[in-house]
């Protein structure tokens, strides 16, 4: 009786076992289906120059027409992750986030490596749901290390969500370790005047007013027009008692501000950057 328990037991197990075995392969066959749907790259190619580079194209990026091209390639192979980026593509620019995050879906459902971080950058950017960006970001630092996107690493959007979840001391400490990896690795002038603002202000929202100054300085020896950092440090100059060089600062800032000396990342035309003020 005892024996046949036993092998009842191991029977178990071993049924466990094999259903958490196949649905593993599963999961990494979703995760690696690139592989495993045996593409046809030269076919891909055909229908990407044929419904897209000689076909959606040539219309206007918000058209009709630009949409049904694309939708006519993906009726001959729905797998090919492009098409669903540049489908998507659009819809963001419009403020279309949530038809926008269907079809971007499906892109990094296809190719994941080339399009997992674009969706956290329009997470973060457009569609500004900060802790999906974040979590997103995360994977993609998990699956191929802290890479680069939109000119900036993946640390610099999750330390600028956790800025715009009011999260500063965790902002401040992912800017901080980014600045010096970036330092360290490959010196001084490759730091961005972008990065340097977002990180002075994760110091100016724990008022640490000194520390802030210190790092819009670096900013604006880049950008030394930058009116965005010329008014904040001119803040933080009020706030420790210099209220003259405050003043002065300010002024320029608000002139340099009316030029048009602001944020100047390519997306400034469709979205408003964090803490990035308006000049009309």
């Amino acid at each position: 009786m005892r024996n046949s328990i036993k092998i009842l037991i191991l029977l178990l197990i071993a049924t466990i076992f094999s259903c958490e075995q196949k649905n593993k392969s599963a999961k990494d066959l979703a995760d690696n289906n690139r592989i495993e749907l045996n593409i046809d790259k030269e076919k891909q190619e055909k229908i990407i120059n044929e419904h897209l580079k000689n076909g959606a194209w040539k219309y206007e990026l918000y058209s009709r027409e630009w949409q049904e091209e694309i939708d006519k390639g993906l009726e001959k192979d729905s797998t090919i992750a492009y098409l669903w980026q540049q489908k998507a593509m659009p819809m963001f620019k419009q403020g279309k986030y949530e038809v926008g995050m269907e079809f971007i879906d499906n892109a990094v459902k296809y190719d994941r490596q080339r399009w997992q971080d674009y969706r956290a950058f329009i997470k973060c950017i457009f569609a500004k749901t900060y802790r999906e960006a974040i979590a997103d970001f995360k994977d993609c630092k998990k699956r191929f290390g802290n890479g680069y996107v939109m000119d900036h690493t993946y640390d610099f959007y999750i330390g600028l969500s956790y800025l715009q979840l009011n999260e500063f001391e965790k902002a401040e400490q992912i800017f901080q370790k980014d600045y010096e990896i970036q330092l360290n690795d490959k010196g001084e002038d490759w730091l961005h005047h972008l990065d340097l603002f977002y990180f002075g202000i994760s110091k100016y929202e724990q008022k640490d007013y000194l520390g802030a100054i210190e790092i819009f300085d670096k900013a604006l020896k880049i950008y030394p027009d930058f009116s965005e950092v010329q008014i904040f440090k001119a803040d933080c100059l009020r706030k420790i008692g210099k209220t003259e060089e405050a003043r002065e600062l300010q002024k320029l800032g608000e002139i340099n501000g009316r030029k048009g000396n602001t944020i100047n990342e390519d997306n400034v035309i469709y979205e408003r950057y964090p803490y990035q003020i308006r000049w009309y």
